[in-house]
C-alpha cells in the first residue's frame, strides 16, 4: 500500500514537502497515533459531515468527536450531520473508507479543522489508506486545504 497518486501530486505540485509515515493498519484513530508512534493531540483524524447536503471535512483530534451544533454555527448551514459510509462511498475515489486525506481542495469540499490543531506545529493526518499517513508543517497544511478554523470538538463520552 502507498498514498493514492492524486494525493502525492496534490501536494508535490503545491511545493510542500511532507513525511510519509507508513504504519500497521489500524482503524482507530487513537490505534494509528499509536501505530504511527505520534501523540494524539497532533493526529487529526477527517470526518466527512454533510451541511445542507453538501458533504465537507471535519479535522479535529483523534480522541475527540464532533459536536455538530458548534460545527453547525461554524459552517452557517442550516443543518449539519455526519455522513454514513453509503454516502461517502464514491466521494473519495482513490481513498479506502474512511481514510480520505483532509485536502478539501482536491475534492472541491470545504474543510473544517478544530482550533485546537493551530496549538502544534506540525500536523499529522491520513493519506488515502489505513495503512499511511503524512506528517507536514501546519502552516504548509492550512496553504494546501485553506480550512475554516473554529472550535467544534468535544471530548470523546465513553460508554459507546
Amino acid at each position: 500500500m502507498a498514498i493514492p497518486v492524486s494525493i502525492e501530486q496534490f501536494v508535490v505540485s503545491h511545493g510542500v514537502p511532507f513525511t510519509p509515515i507508513h504504519h500497521r493498519a489500524a482503524f482507530t484513530a487513537q490505534e494509528e497515533a499509536a501505530a504511527a508512534h505520534v501523540r494524539g493531540r497532533e493526529w487529526a483524524k477527517t470526518v466527512v459531515c454533510l451541511a445542507d447536503g453538501k458533504p465537507m471535512l471535519a479535522m479535529l483530534p483523534a480522541h475527540y468527536q464532533v459536536n455538530v451544533t458548534a460545527l453547525k454555527r461554524l459552517t452557517k448551514a442550516t443543518w449539519v450531520r455526519l455522513a454514513t459510509e453509503h454516502e461517502m462511498a464514491g466521494l473519495y475515489p482513490d481513498c479506502d473508507t474512511g481514510a480520505m486525506a483532509p485536502f478539501g481542495p482536491l475534492y472541491g469540499q470545504e474543510v473544517y479543522m478544530d482550533d485546537s490543531l493551530l496549538a502544534d506545529p506540525e500536523i499529522v493526518f491520513h493519506a488515502g489508506t489505513h495503512a499511511d499517513a503524512m506528517r507536514m508543517r501546519l502552516a504548509d497544511f492550512i496553504k494546501l486545504a485553506n480550512p475554516v478554523c473554529g472550535p467544534f470538538a468535544e471530548p470523546m463520552h465513553h460508554g459507546h
